[in-house]
């Protein structure tokens, strides 16, 4: 047994958790709850962090309208704070209200440029990006939209334009708070495939279900929720590139 500690305002929180040799999976180990980035640390992480007065927070919008575009405006290719700076811009402008707007003057709002900090920044893609924001929005008053499980609103994002796997999880991890899909990007793979919780060769491009079966099955197995880990395990794997790349060379493996 390994015994985890957490202190949070003047008060202790304890909990045990499996021997590190002993299998979480066939043929993975638990690891050590303090070996980033193990079976084990994850468990450990998320119970940790459920403890916190203020837990992990992912979803971003007020409306499933505002949720649609801080996903869509993220994502592959766009760093995270131009994404989040993009849609702050349009929900200022009203682009999530009740009236849709055209194609073209979504496109014109992304073109022009965003303050980041004293930065300048013009977003990529503003031309493909107002066409399927549009289309989003614009199937979101239709109504109809399925909200009885993450799967089933994912499938429905599945039939937007620009809306692929990745993205439509992402929407419905967050609006629903899913536990039934998975948000599954280069930082997730890099992190199953040091714990060895993936199975070797598949991508997410050709293989996205099967890896998210993968990483269901650990989220049973650690007994955490798949929304909170898939969230932590996102963001200190992202935040920690050096330690990460580190790693990865160690045991020979690509960055990406």
């Amino acid at each position: 047994m390994q015994n985890g500690v957490v202190f949070v305002d003047a008060k202790i929180y304890s909990r045990d958790f499996p021997d590190a040799m002993s299998e979480v999976l066939p043929g993975v180990s638990w690891g050590l709850i303090e070996a980033f980035p193990t079976p084990a640390y994850w468990a450990y992480q998320v119970w940790a962090n459920e403890q916190e007065l203020e837990p992990l927070n992912y979803k971003l919008g007020a409306t499933l309208a505002e949720e649609v575009g801080a996903c869509l405006l993220g994502g592959h290719g766009i760093q995270a704070n131009v994404g989040l700076a993009a849609f702050a811009h349009l929900r200022n402008l009203g682009a999530f209200d009740a009236e849709v707007p055209s194609e073209e003057q979504l496109q014109e709002w992304l073109s022009t440029p965003l303050k980041i900090g004293s930065r300048s920044v013009r977003y990529r893609f503003a031309k493909q990006k107002a066409r399927y924001l549009h289309s989003a929005l614009a199937a979101l008053v239709l109504g109809n939209v399925p909200l009885h499980s993450g799967r089933a609103l994912r499938d429905w994002l599945l039939e937007l334009p620009g809306i692929g796997y990745k993205t439509a999880s992402w929407i419905a991890r967050n609006w629903l708070d899913a536990d039934d899909v998975a948000i599954l990007d280069i930082h997730i793979l890099r992190a199953g495939a040091l714990a060895g919780f993936f199975s070797p060769g598949l991508t997410v491009e050709r293989h996205y279900l099967k890896l998210e079966a993968e990483f269901l099955a650990l989220s049973k197995a650690i007994d955490v929720r798949p929304s909170k880990l898939d969230a932590l395990m996102w963001y200190q794997m992202m935040s920690s590139p050096t330690v990460v790349h580190g790693l990865l060379s160690q045991v020979g493996l690509k960055a990406a």
